[in-house]
């Protein structure tokens, strides 16, 4: 029974699209990891420093002080350190862009692929001469006799 299970098992996770399904997640997690960093090192900073010299990732609201130490915390690490329960908007603001940068670069990357297919499509697609099928109307290979949409016998001459 569990030889049975096993094997199917195996059977499942050897097909080819659970591979791709799984090198895309772990991909995508690197992706993520990436998109946070340049949210978190690279975009964030200069907006904090336009707005006043502020670390969007300190941006936080206490809702309760901690038992540990009481307000005010110089940072969201010390509050949460002091068990303070905190609203924690810098770090919600830095999630949402991080999302933004990931859903931005994969619609540029499925835009490109699409494209891509397009233009493979388009290349097949002109090196077989075509014509149109006098019965039917459908593109058919030039050197065709009988269409393979209607079935009609084509006259040899006729193009």
């Amino acid at each position: 029974m569990f030889k049975n299970f096993f094997l199917e098992f195996k059977k499942f996770a050897m097909r080819g699209n659970v591979i791709d399904m799984a090198v895309g997640i772990v991909i995508g997690a690197a992706f993520g990891k990436i998109a946070d960093s340049l949210v978190k090192d690279i975009i964030m900073p200069p907006i904090g420093f336009v707005l006043g010299k502020i670390d969007l990732s300190n941006l936080f609201f206490v809702l309760k002080e901690g038992s540990k130490s009481k307000a005010p915390y110089e940072s969201l690490i010390e509050a949460q350190t002091a068990g303070a329960i905190t609203f924690n908007l810098g770090n919600f603001l830095n999630t949402i862009i991080s999302f933004i940068i990931v859903a931005f670069a994969i619609f540029i990357l499925i835009k490109f692929i699409n494209k891509l297919e397009k233009r493979i499509i388009d290349n097949k697609n002109n090196l077989t001469p075509t014509k149109n099928c006098p019965f039917c109307c459908q593109n058919i290979p030039l050197q065709a006799t009988r269409c393979p949409f209607c079935t009609s016998q084509l006259n040899k001459n006729k193009k």
